[in-house]
């Protein structure tokens, strides 16, 4: 009788779990791919989106959507009284108080707003105007971007007693008058990409509470300017962002300042109209579509799983890049945006995700290459003075989204060091500079723990809801500039090469256009303390790992398909002796995926102004990701 070692048979069965789960997991990938080769993906329904759509659609008398969106928002009321921004959120204080606003003098919901007075007075403390205000003031900080919006709807609807607009701070939407490069100078109190809301907000409540003489009278002056801009940067699908809240906000507020005949209005109306879902509810956005497929092509590796279709990706990709001057952020040419509709604003994540993607799927062509060129041009543009990549705008304020962040920062030196090698040498000069710059920045903002936090994902269970497993996995990923792997041959960082029919390759020689060789190229991008801080990112990964063997935010936070894929991920490409956490990982992703047949989403996706949302492809996608890097052990 042969008797089989318990070590040997419990790797063939990890081995056989994690095939098995990957497979499917990848065929489901596959098959939610388009006829014209992206993914588009589903963004979950949102509260916060229904509500605002709702109340904006009952100032401009389009009645028809309401009573559905009406019936949508009590039908999703939490157990508590109070909405979350999705149908599994928890409640939040914003989402509610618009759930609130939005009913009012809706019979059908009388009963939900009676549940959600009484939860916002455990919340905010009381149901007058000034502790309401305070609440959803001090939620959000020194930023306005979405506390004054907020507050602007509760005015409109009546919920801030007989002077409503005195709970509004003025936004100094006469600023937007401005040339476009002062505003890195004025320092507006909205991140860059909330300008409409600067302008309509600031016009509804300069038309509803006037300030002084002077301040009116210099408002007066601007308007006419400011609100020609409004409908410049208007979108052709009429909406801003493609994000229903923003434009909501837009809507309610132009209706509010009495400027229903101005031209922003009917295409605003059309947009909403077109987006309602057919339950009644509006999603935080229209789509994700070139995000997603960028995400989708990396995790599945490239050209390879995609055969034959993989030149209809690369042509996608080519023509969601932006060719000219946006209009909206004035951002160059060369950036990509996360969505295929005109609404989308070229980005420091969607713009890596692009280029890494490029890289994946097959020999670049002429038009390739200078797509590349131009991405990686715009990145290093876009480079903040401390190092770090900020999502939008270079230095337009210290606010969330326009500051430098760890997840970018690290997607752009992953997408800088995918195309080094094909870069002309001037250009390898300035991405070495900046990559040296970028990882000061990270070994800066690393936590003395070894975690790293992400602007983009948060967990809703987690201390200040910072989803720190995602931050510090997206930032692991960097060790696969350093050393080799097998999904990156000789370890010279972003280094397959790719053959026309899409299979990838180690290098055979060194670098093109006088590189240094595989040793230098990427090495020295690093400070000398960059692998103890790697390690301490791996220390910090295992120890937050729950106990059923997947990962949440944090330790103690419920595990996700999609956290659970991010650190396997991380843990497979820089954590190489964690073999126990990664084995019991990939067992708690099997079981929870049914062997990749089933895909729950969790709300860990930040919108702006922190918005949650979940995205129906993100676990498949982090699924795939983190399976394959196990897989190529």
């Amino acid at each position: 009788m042969i008797l089989i070692h318990p070590v040997i048979l419990s790797i063939f069965f990890m081995h056989s779990r994690l095939c098995e789960t990957l497979d499917n997991a990848r065929r489901h990938l596959l098959a939610a791919r388009g006829p014209h080769g992206h993914w588009v993906g589903q963004l979950s329904a949102s509260a916060l989106s229904t509500a605002t759509a709702v109340f904006a659609l009952s100032r401009v008398n389009r009645p028809a959507l309401v009573p559905a969106g009406v019936r949508w928002l009590v039908a999703h009321q939490n157990a508590d009284g109070g909405w979350g921004d999705t149908v599994r959120s928890v409640s939040n204080v914003s989402t509610t108080a618009l759930c609130w606003a939005a009913l009012a003098g809706h019979p059908a919901g009388d009963t939900a707003v009676s549940l959600a007075e009484k939860w916002l007075k455990t919340a905010a403390g009381s149901l007058e105007p000034s502790a309401l205000a305070k609440a959803i003031a001090d939620k959000y900080g020194k930023d306005r971007t979405f506390s004054v919006p907020i507050l602007t709807m509760l005015a409109i609807a009546g919920r801030l007693g007989p002077d409503p607009w005195r709970f509004v701070p003025q936004l100094p939407f006469e600023l937007a008058a401005l040339p476009f490069e002062w505003f890195q100078v004025v320092r507006l109190p909205v991140v860059s990409y909330a300008l409409p809301a600067l302008i309509a907000i600031g016009h509804a409540r300069h038309a509803n509470r006037p300030g002084n003489l002077v301040s009116r009278t210099v408002r007066n002056l601007a308007s006419p300017t400011t609100l020609r801009l409004l409908r410049e940067i208007q979108p052709t699908t009429g909406g801003y962002l493609e994000a229903t809240p923003l434009t909501s906000f837009v809507l309610m507020s132009l209706v509010s300042a009495g400027l229903t005949d101005h031209p922003v209005v009917p295409h605003a109306v059309e947009f909403l109209e077109r987006s309602v879902r057919p339950d009644g509810s509006w999603p935080i956005d229209t789509n994700l579509a070139t995000w997603v497929t960028t995400l989708a092509v990396n995790a599945l590796g490239g050209g390879t799983a995609l055969g034959g279709a993989s030149r209809l990706t690369v042509d996608w990709l080519l023509n969601q890049q932006y060719r000219t001057v946006h209009p909206y952020t004035r951002a160059a040419p060369g950036g990509w945006a996360w969505t295929d509709l005109s609404g989308g604003v070229p980005d420091a994540d969607d713009t890596p995700g692009a280029l890494l993607a490029l890289a994946k799927l097959g020999e670049p062509d002429a038009a390739t290459l200078s797509a590349a060129v131009a991405g990686v041009t715009w990145l290093l543009d876009l480079q903040n003075d401390d190092g770090g990549i900020p999502t939008f705008c270079k230095g337009w304020t210290g606010l969330p989204f326009d500051r430098s962040s760890n997840d970018l920062t690290a997607h752009a030196l992953l997408a800088w060091g995918a195309w080094f090698d094909r870069l002309p040498a001037p250009l390898r000069h300035r991405v070495v500079t900046a990559a040296k710059r970028a990882t000061r920045y990270l070994s800066r903002t690393q936590r003395r723990d070894g975690a790293w936090a992400p602007l983009w994902f948060g967990n809703q269970h987690a201390a200040e809801i910072e989803n720190l497993t995602c931050g510090t996995s997206r930032v692991l990923r960097l060790a696969e500039l350093l050393t080799p792997s097998p999904l990156r041959g000789e370890g010279w960082g972003g280094g397959e090469r790719s053959h026309p029919g899409g299979g990838f390759t180690p290098h055979p020689h060194p670098p093109p256009q006088g590189g240094r060789g595989p040793d230098r190229t990427r090495t020295d991008w690093f400070p000398a303390s960059w692998n103890q801080r790697i390690e301490a990112g791996v220390r910090w990964l295992v120890a937050n790992q729950n106990p059923d063997g997947g990962w949440g935010g944090r330790a103690g936070t419920p595990s996700s398909v999609e956290e659970t894929g991010l650190a396997l991920e991380g843990l497979a490409i820089a954590g190489g002796n964690e073999t126990a956490a990664i084995d019991r990982g990939v067992r708690w992703l099997a079981e929870a995926t049914d062997r990749g047949t089933r895909f729950p989403a969790s709300p860990i996706g930040f919108y702006f102004a922190n918005l949650w949302y979940f995205e129906e492809l993100y676990p498949v996608i982090f699924t795939v990701a983190g399976l394959s890097r196990v897989a190529a052990r």
